[in-house]
């Protein structure tokens, strides 16, 4: 298996980000995260079934919905919620997922993995790695 750092690395090389619990409340973390991504200079799309738009950038229902660029996603959900996007994420471009602290449980985790999704959780945080300036 990779070191985190490497793990890391692979994920933010994806062409495009999807984050999962993107939220239109800027105080809330998936606003933060969208809000990373975009000031890191790179190409998120938020998933929230309820928004349209968030901080200007399209929103999509679900996961099976993003565009297939999408690669890589970001999971700022519940755990109980992190495993039903997991399991949504059979069959799509989906490779890479990053449970910010919170979000994973040994399920979704175990999941992912048996999918062949590459994992990283265990208390890493985008808005750490990436600078985020709120």
């Amino acid at each position: 298996m990779l070191d985190l750092g490497q793990r890391i690395r692979d994920f933010l090389s994806a062409p495009a980000f999807g984050v999962a619990g993107a939220s239109t409340n800027r105080e809330k973390y998936g606003n933060k995260v969208l809000r990373c991504y975009l000031q890191a200079g790179r190409v998120a799309y938020g998933i929230n079934p309820r928004a349209e738009e968030i901080e200007g950038v399209r929103c999509f229902a679900d996961v099976g919905s993003l565009p297939p660029q999408v690669t890589a996603l970001s999971l700022i959900t519940p755990p109980k919620i992190s495993l039903e996007v997991i399991q949504a994420c059979a069959g799509t471009p989906i490779r890479r997922v990053w449970f910010q602290p919170g979000a994973e449980s040994r399920e979704a985790v175990a999941a992912a993995e048996a999918l062949g999704l590459e994992p990283i959780w265990g208390g890493a945080c985008l808005l750490v790695v990436l600078g985020f300036r709120g």
